[in-house]
C-alpha cells in the first residue's frame, strides 16, 4: 500500500520538512484529514522517545 496524502491536507503537509514528509511516507499511511496526520506526527514523537 502507498502512502496518501487527501488534497484537503497537502498544504499542510507540504509545509513539514523533507526529511519529516519521508518519515511519513515510508510508513505506508493515508492522511486523509489533520487529524490523520496529526495522529501520525504523535506516534513519530513517542516513538523517538522511547
Amino acid at each position: 500500500m502507498a502512502s496518501y496524502v487527501s488534497p484537503a491536507v497537502r498544504d499542510k503537509f507540504e509545509s513539514l520538512s523533507i526529511n519529516l514528509k519521508n518519515v511519513i511516507l515510508e510508513r505506508n499511511v493515508q492522511i486523509n484529514d489533520v487529524y490523520d496526520l496529526i495522529d501520525i506526527l504523535e506516534s513519530i514523537v513517542k516513538e523517538e522517545e522511547q
